[in-house]
């Protein structure tokens, strides 16, 4: 009895010794790997701005993987009934910010947030088959450089009090190649209107200028030629990624690849 009581002393001995070993390890592994700086400093908050003839339920798929990542995200809808009220609609998003965020743009929506992310909050600019101005242009103008398949056709249409709209039977081929024609004929007939005037809206202070951006460029992009985003991310010297059959709705048809752009950059902002 005494051997076999022994015995049991022995092996609950060995067990505390075993549990403090492991935990001791634990420990240690634990401050050999802390979080990486990355991971430490990657910035939470993200605010979507949608382009022109759009509104924000097109980030749907984009918000879907960037909440399952963990992230704050903002989805900015701007009335489109002036480029002044559209950034405004922005600012007002971005003064709700608890910390620094990611702004991403869309379309027309990079010039907005090329003039509002200036703002403080804003660490980081990521442009999605997107206009990016400097200081003293508009994005009608530099469209030039690089003409799109839908400004040298007749797709655009304007309402008697100076808003423009996409011919709702062209929305597919011009706008939304990549979606199925039954979606894209339902963005077709939601789409807002956008004032003409806000595609001669002029940059005052081009906030790429002083902060890291990113482009995704849309390969197969007909609203936006490709040439032209190209262009953008030389001249900013952005981070650049292509999506190779990409529609201008490239933010719509995959939305994995722009949610992955929007979290490379807010594992590095500066």
């Amino acid at each position: 009895m005494s051997n076999s009581m022994n015995g049991v002393r022995v092996v609950r001995g060995m067990s505390r010794s075993l549990c403090a070993l492991l935990l001791l390890t634990c420990g240690t592994l634990s401050a050999q790997n802390p979080p990486s700086p990355n991971e430490e400093h990657r910035v939470r908050n993200i605010v979507l701005v949608h382009g022109a003839w759009a509104d924000g339920s097109g980030w749907k798929g984009v918000y879907d993987i960037l909440v399952k990542d963990g992230y704050n995200v903002s989805i900015v809808q701007e009335p489109e009934t002036s480029f002044t009220h559209d950034v405004a609609a922005t600012k007002r998003v971005l003064a709700q910010q608890d910390g620094p965020c990611i702004l991403v743009g869309h379309s027309y929506g990079g010039a907005v947030i090329t003039e509002s992310g200036t703002d403080s909050s804003a660490a980081g600019l990521v442009y999605i088959a997107a206009h990016m101005p400097d200081a003293g242009e508009n994005e009608a103008d530099d469209g030039k450089r690089f003409p799109s398949d839908l400004s040298k056709s007749g797709a655009i249409k304007m309402t008697a009090d100076g808003f423009t709209y996409l011919d709702p039977a062209q929305f597919h081929e011009y706008f939304a190649a990549d979606l199925p024609a039954a979606q894209a004929a339902f963005m077709a007939r939601s789409q807002v209107l956008n004032l003409a005037d806000n595609f001669k809206a002029v940059i005052t202070t081009a906030a790429w200028r002083s902060k890291p951006s990113w482009m995704l460029v849309a390969a197969k992009d007909r609203t936006i030629n490709p040439d032209l985003e190209r262009w953008y991310a030389a001249r900013a010297n952005s981070h650049k990624v292509e999506v190779s059959g990409a529609s201008h709705s490239v933010y719509v048809s995959k939305p994995r690849e722009v949610a992955a752009l929007i979290e490379e950059a807010a594992s590095h902002p500066r």
